[in-house]
């Protein structure tokens, strides 16, 4: 099983909502994150320090010693920058990959990093979804940045600790951080066009600018089997069955060429389990796993793999309607 970072306040609860969706749903009820908690704490003051030194692996990407702290660490957050990116900055309620390592300033003990699972963390900087501490530091940051934080225990994890990471209400957090990516409504995937010859498979655009690609129905009976195709072919791994997906999607029916669910131009991006959508649209999620990060995939579902003759009440999907997606695999984890 995937180990959860212990940096998220809570588990996303962005699933794709296929099983309650109606007609042409723009409303965006794919939520990409939990519903934001309020916060316990007013806004902090950041100041510069102190902070301890990284002692080796100094380079952006690699996985850094930090010294132990020494002294008092501050009230406040303190934040360096320790190499500037040359990205654009992260704004709130993006979602953003990070590697990161963490430990505690008295002990300099290693309690959570990124770098030795080789998987950046993938989450979301909005309120309720991470912790405080990490929210208000990597805001404005730019892409390619790595920064170093110190975060007293009123933006960590409070009076509560963290006990199963050896983290006492009284401690303070130092963390260094490589922003590696972020993502926001205006993403889209930058893979490679591959030619679509086939005249019984929908056509789709290959549009990059984040809004919605344009999706031809042929005016012929669908695929009996299901149809999984590169539109953009990117770069990135392949998806594994356990992993999460952060995508901008469309749902439209063979039947009437109708879309009955979006993200694009809702302002949201979606985040789903690829073994959860196992139990809610098959087709999906088998046409999704072992496809590259960075591509727009074209996946038909014959009915048997999506509602069959149990579709959603009062929606444009009926018995027997053969679905199409387009997805857009921005990022996994």
């Amino acid at each position: 099983m995937r180990r959860r970072s212990l940096l998220l306040a809570a588990l996303p609860a962005g699933l794709v909502t296929l099983a309650g969706c109606g007609d042409d749903d723009k409303s965006g009820s794919s939520r990409a994150s939990a519903s934001p908690s309020p916060s316990s704490s007013p806004p902090p003051k950041i100041v510069d320090g102190p902070l301890p030194a990284v002692t080796a692996g100094v380079k952006f990407g690699e996985k850094p010693t930090v010294a132990k702290g020494s002294g008092e660490p501050s009230k406040n957050l303190a934040v360096k920058t320790l190499i500037a990116g040359s990205g654009r900055p992260v704004a709130e309620n993006e979602f953003i990959q990070a590697n990161y390592l963490g430990q505690i300033w008295d002990t300099g003990k290693v309690f959570d990093n990124s770098y030795d699972r080789g998987s950046p963390l993938l989450m979301q900087l909005a309120q309720g979804t991470i912790i405080d501490g990490w929210r208000y530091a990597l805001l404005g940051k730019k892409i390619g940045s790595r920064i170093e934080i110190a975060v007293p225990p009123a933006y960590g994890y409070g009076k509560a600790g963290q006990p199963q990471a050896g983290i006492k209400g009284t401690d303070t957090l130092v963390f260094v951080i490589d922003v590696v990516s972020s993502f926001n409504s205006g993403s889209s995937a930058k893979g490679k066009a591959v030619a679509q010859n086939d005249a019984a498979l929908p056509k789709v655009a290959v549009n990059t600018d984040g809004k919605v690609p344009k999706v031809t129905v042929p005016k012929t009976d669908p695929p009996k089997k299901l149809v999984s195709e590169y539109v953009l072919e990117g770069d990135g791994p392949k998806l594994k069955p356990e992993q999460t997906v952060l995508c901008q999607f469309q749902g439209l029916v063979w039947e009437s060429g109708k879309t009955f669910q979006q993200t694009y131009g809702t302002g949201r991006l979606s985040q789903f389990s690829i073994e959860q959508m196992q139990q809610t649209v098959k087709g999906l999620a088998q046409g999704l796993n072992g496809k590259k990060v960075g591509s727009r995939v074209l996946i038909v579902v014959p009915p048997e793999l999506g509602y069959g003759d149990k579709p959603p009440s009062g929606g444009l999907i009926k018995k027997g309607s053969t679905l199409v997606f387009t997805v857009d695999i921005l990022a996994a984890m």
